[in-house]
């Protein structure tokens, strides 16, 4: 079975978020797991660095997709670790500075559409009777708005061979661009409506996805319900009830390599089960390098996050005082809503020695907060997956969640971790003080940690679903 992985971002080379680490990680247990994987990725500045022009294997000519696309290669190259890629090669809208969707000034690229359309087409022609290559996929995995047309050109084309599947990492991110976009992308006139790529008088490549894959998945079981309610299914809920049938949820996983802290070259003192006790150490260690007194008799509390509404880290703000008061440290990395930076660079602030703010991201430092926090705090007001709470508990880091998405799906209150139903900073606060309770049984704790840390959160198993799934769509 043939599968084509198209993507925006792949860790570690691009990478904005959970996206990027499930495109890097996944494909590997996906071939492990007998699927003949390539997978489809722009042609970044970082890319062209590890895989230079002149390393690539083979250069393929694209020809004219209509539109307004510009012109395009395909140069295919290999991974360290086997994994084909499809470099799409078109400077033109790739090689620029500023993350794959953002400029150096933080706004959207302009010309996104053509952007994440061109890569939409070029999946949906590599699933076509067009593609003269060797390799042909059966189905074609698109992951969000960024590939979303490509299940519509897929079905749109008179050409198209392959199935497709969209997964849904985040609903709230949609693609929304003007009507004149149409013609641009080669999307044929009926294509808009209601019943296509239409969105209350936008042209929605998510809603595209969701309209024409034949498959649609979400990243936990708990998301692929929520998405379907009016209150969570940002405007998209009838439509993913009237396809519900074809809509599931797969769990993420995490790649237990990168994320063991038995092997993990960022964190000073490496432990596993049988030497817990080592967390001691890395939680002195991370109290010295972010500035905080340096005692084991205060739960540390960490946050590694997008400072935003979404993540529910208002919520923490708002409960400074009583956590200062617990009395508890707190170390946070993250950065995001300006308004909320300033708030927790304050907080750091007037409380110097107890509060720890690290504005921006470091991905060694992440490490580091697993391996010497003592709790881990995600209050999310919606997830589809999360990953920080599975690092959390790969790590003997007990985290505290709200009950949504994927930390519904992975955290179980009182066995491995401390979970809130209501998103407000009283829930949070009592939350909070349940989990520092039972720090201070040792035993108890101890006993915790290691059910956490003996959790299945590696990619075997989704992947067995996603490979079964597969199987399914190419019958």
């Amino acid at each position: 079975m043939k599968v084509l992985f198209a993507t925006p971002e792949i860790a570690p080379w691009v990478k904005t978020g959970g996206l990027g680490d499930v495109a890097g990680a996944l494909p590997p247990a996906l071939r492990q797991a007998g699927v003949d994987l390539r997978v489809l990725v722009p042609y970044y500045p970082a890319l062209r660095i590890a895989f230079p022009e002149d390393k690539a294997l083979e250069v393929v000519a694209l020809g004219d997709f209509g539109g307004t696309f510009a012109d395009a290669t395909l140069r295919i190259a290999r991974t360290s670790n086997g994994i084909p890629l499809m470099l799409l090669d078109c400077p033109e809208y790739y090689d620029r500075d500023g993350n794959p969707y953002l400029g150096p000034d933080g706004a959207d690229w302009p010309d996104n559409h053509l952007r994440f359309g061109l890569l939409s087409r070029v999946a949906a022609w590599l699933g076509s009777s067009a593609n003269h290559l060797p390799w042909r996929p059966d189905i074609v995995h698109c992951h969000d708005w960024q590939t979303g047309l490509a299940p519509a050109y897929l079905k749109l084309l008179p050409d198209a061979r392959a199935r497709s599947l969209i997964t849904v990492h985040n609903l709230a991110f949609q693609g929304l661009f003007g009507p004149h976009t149409l013609p641009e992308l080669a999307l044929p006139a009926h294509a808009w409506g209601v019943d296509g790529v239409e969105f209350y008088g936008h042209l929605s490549f998510l809603k595209a996805g969701l309209i024409y894959a034949d498959a649609i998945t979400t990243v936990s079981p708990t998301y692929a319900v929520e998405i379907q309610t009016d209150e969570e299914g940002m405007g998209m809920a009838g439509l993913l009830r009237h396809r519900a049938e074809e809509l599931s949820g797969i769990i993420n996983g995490i790649d237990t390599e990168v994320w063991n802290p038995a092997r993990d070259a960022h964190i000073p003192f490496a432990y596993d089960i049988d030497s817990i006790a080592a967390k001691k150490q890395n939680k002195a260690a991370l109290q010295r390098e972010v500035g905080l007194a340096v005692r084991d008799d205060l739960p540390l509390l960490g946050v590694v996050s997008r400072l935003t509404h979404q993540k529910g880290l208002d919520l923490i703000a708002a409960i400074e005082r009583q956590l200062a008061a617990l009395p508890a440290q707190l170390v946070v990395l993250g950065n995001g809503d300006k308004a909320l930076e300033a708030e927790f660079r304050l907080l750091a602030e007037r409380h110097p020695g107890q509060f720890a703010v690290r504005i921006g991201f470091n991905e060694s430092l992440a490490h580091r907060i697993e391996a010497g926090a003592d709790i881990f705090l995600m209050p999310s007001r919606f997830e589809p997956c999360g990953l920080n709470q599975m690092y959390s508990l790969r790590y003997g880091t007990p985290p505290v969640v709200r009950a949504t998405g994927g930390l519904a799906d992975t955290v179980v209150d009182g066995v491995n971790g401390f979970v809130f139903r209501e998103a407000s900073a009283e829930a949070l606060l009592a939350a909070i003080r349940r989990a520092a309770a039972s720090w201070r049984d040792r035993k108890a704790w101890q006993a915790m940690q290691i059910t956490g840390m003996r959790s299945d959160v590696g990619w075997a198993k989704p992947a067995a679903q996603y490979a079964a799934l597969y199987g399914k769509l190419a019958q």
